[in-house]
């Protein structure tokens, strides 16, 4: 009995006294908040408090006390009195004690609205679970890239494609050592999925083999790129996200049909992106609905009225600029404030538009300006109509390198699975190859703002015809080793679903689905599980990863399951041997032959008599068959 209460005396003493040398007494300091059982969001939860907080003295310079948190690095090293914080310890941590501290000579922040318990509890399980720091932020000043173009000579004594002559350096820098280029049938469904969107037939893939590697593959590139139709269609899904096309959403102005027969008409004629861009700017017959903004959303608050909508989109898709945070206060994500924003949008407004920070009004009117004067200037005085003319100009002008750039960053990301600058909305950020972008870019415009031109210079490459890697994420230096390997689009499982299917019965023409096009149909429900955007929002790239909810559609949806059924029916009726619709079905998936061990277990699976459903389950293995759903 003794010895128990001795211990639990000892025991209660020992905390009192560890808990009073941490945080004082009761009247000094206010109760240490529990850890959170949640994981905490930086960007959403860590980063306003820290902006409000703790910038007017530790950020952009200033650093009291020595102290700065800038960036990461600088936040861990602590200032003159040693570390703010333990990482993975926050009731260690002194940050945490000095923001419960009631002295008002010792808390942080010493003026302004004391931390909330609440808020105090999140800064403690973020440093508890590690201090996660969004990669490339920084409460510092930021960096902003350069804005004219930047012409790059070609190295001397190289021969081949430009992106390997302009690697031949960065490979060596690294230690990337050469490899063996994919194989024919590697390389030929990796070209059709980016080019088109589709699978190519056996018979391509075996006239690929008869000529000269080189010269076949440059050919088949030819081939995708002259089959207008498909090439459009394929590409329209992209660009349908970038301008929040959605198909059942009503534009201002006509709808989004209008807009879609537009797009089509520009990509099926490889319109010069120069033209493309002025046409969506200052409207044409069409192509009004990128600009008026979507009637279905209405004005939410100040911060999404349709002229700032407007120009939220313009920074974005052809700057490659996220305004959005400073069309409603200064930016914490970037340089640009509240009133340039609204600079912005007053080129689309039809009357002076009154600032509004955090949707209050500041009894300010805003001045029709463009971001960058030193590439072009508006006159605020013309109307409307002359704004919106002298902006796309500009937008497109021959001084606007960030244009060619944005795009070109944009191409390369479809297709190795990473831009040469990430975000690709943040083109600020570091490039890992500053003369690479510069030199497409520049190349760029120097073919005519040809996207062609440009994809067909990256397909031809030794780059892209690398071996696909794997991409980390959490890489803090990324080193270029080759395209990243990525899942299938909705669109493009969707599309090779039919190909497979609708060959049984000749439907199918000879490249293509025979059917309409996943790209142009309506959202459905298999279509937004496989990750097809509702586009009430701008989006420019796509998640690649799987999800659960994906798993389980198309494991147990009616609508894939529907479609297998179809095409069982289809290839069962066909008088051939269970081998030879065994193999056919291999080549038209998976672009190979079946190995025999593959063979002798789906001849279990169909039967010798090629039963309807065996082979619907066939085909439903096929698609599941990590070849037909990454693009490697």
């Amino acid at each position: 009995m003794g010895t128990k209460f001795h211990f639990y005396f000892f025991s209660a003493l020992t905390f009192f006294l560890i808990s009073f040398q941490a945080k004082g007494s009761d009247e000094s300091y206010r109760s240490l908040p529990p850890s959170l059982d949640r994981k905490i969001d930086f960007t959403k939860e860590v980063k306003p408090i820290l902006q409000r907080s703790c910038t007017n003295c530790h950020a952009r310079g200033k650093s009291k006390g020595g102290f700065s948190i800038d960036h990461i690095h600088s936040f861990l090293a602590g200032g003159d009195s040693g570390p703010a914080v333990y990482k993975g310890k926050g009731e260690e941590s002194p940050l945490i004690n000095l923001l419960l501290s009631n002295d008002p000579d010792e808390r942080m922040p010493s003026k302004g609205q004391q931390l909330s318990l609440g808020e105090v509890a999140i800064i403690r399980t973020w440093i508890d679970q590690g201090m996660n720091w969004e990669k490339g932020f920084t409460f510092g000043k930021f960096r902003t890239a350069p804005i004219s173009p930047r012409k790059i000579a070609l190295p001397k004594g190289t021969n081949g494609n430009p992106i390997d002559r302009l690697l031949v350096e960065y490979f060596e820098k690294n230690n990337i050592k050469p490899v063996s280029t994919i194989s024919d049938t590697v390389f030929a469904r990796r070209a059709f999925l980016d080019t088109i969107g589709l699978l190519p037939n056996p018979s391509e893939i075996l006239n690929l083999r008869k000529i000269n590697t080189s010269e076949g593959r440059e050919n088949m590139i030819n081939s995708l790129l002259e089959d207008n139709i498909n090439y459009a269609e394929h590409w329209i899904t992209f660009w349908n996200d970038c301008f929040r096309n959605s198909y059942t959403r009503q534009y201002h102005g006509g709808g989004g049909k209008r807009i879609t027969d537009w797009l089509k008409k520009s990509l099926v004629e490889n319109k010069p992106y120069d033209q493309f861009v002025r046409e969506l700017i200052d409207p044409v017959d069409g192509s009004d609905g990128f600009i008026k903004g979507i009637s279905w959303r209405g004005t939410v608050n100040a911060s999404q009225v349709n002229e700032m909508q407007a120009a939220q989109n313009v920074a974005q898709i052809f700057m490659g600029l996220n305004i959005k945070c400073a069309s409603c206060h200064d930016s914490f994500i970037n340089d640009w404030t509240l009133k340039q924003t609204y600079s912005l949008a007053s080129i689309f407004s039809d009357k002076p538009m009154d600032i509004h920070r955090c949707n209050k009004p500041t009894g300010e009117k805003a001045k029709p300006a463009f971001l960058f004067p030193e590439i072009g200037q508006i006159n605020p005085d013309s109307n409307r109509a002359d704004r919106v003319k002298q902006l796309s100009r500009i937008i497109t002008s021959n001084k606007n390198g960030r244009l060619s750039r944005t795009v070109v960053n944009r191409l390369w990301a479809i297709f190795f699975g990473r831009g040469l600058v990430e975000p690709v909305d943040e083109m600020d950020n570091p490039t890992w190859n500053q003369d690479l972008l510069d030199w497409l870019a520049g190349d760029f415009v120097d073919n005519g703002y040809n996207i062609k031109h440009t994809i067909k210079l990256i397909l031809t490459s030794k780059a892209y015809q690398r071996p696909s890697v794997p991409l980390d994420k959490d890489e803090d230096k990324y080193i270029f080793k080759g395209p990243v390997v990525k899942r299938m689009s909705a669109e493009q499982f969707l599309d090779g679903i039919d190909q497979i299917i609708y060959a049984a019965d000749n439907k199918a023409k000879e490249r293509g689905t025979g059917q309409k096009r996943a790209g142009l149909r309506n959202l459905d429900r298999l279509m937004q599980t496989l990750g097809r955007p509702k586009r009430d929002v701008v989006v420019t790239r796509r998640e690649s990863a799987a999800t659960t909810a994906q798993l389980i559609e198309l494991s147990n949806g009616k609508a894939l399951a529907n479609l297998m059924t179809r095409g069982g029916e289809a290839w069962s009726k066909l008088d051939h041997q269970s081998e030879i619709l065994i193999d056919t079905l291999f080549r038209n998936a998976l672009s190979r032959r079946p190995s025999e061990k593959e063979k002798a277990s789906a001849i279990e699976i169909i039967g010798e008599t090629n039963n309807a459903n065996g082979v619907g389950d066939l085909l439903w293995i096929l698609a599941m068959h990590p070849e037909f759903q990454l693009i490697q």
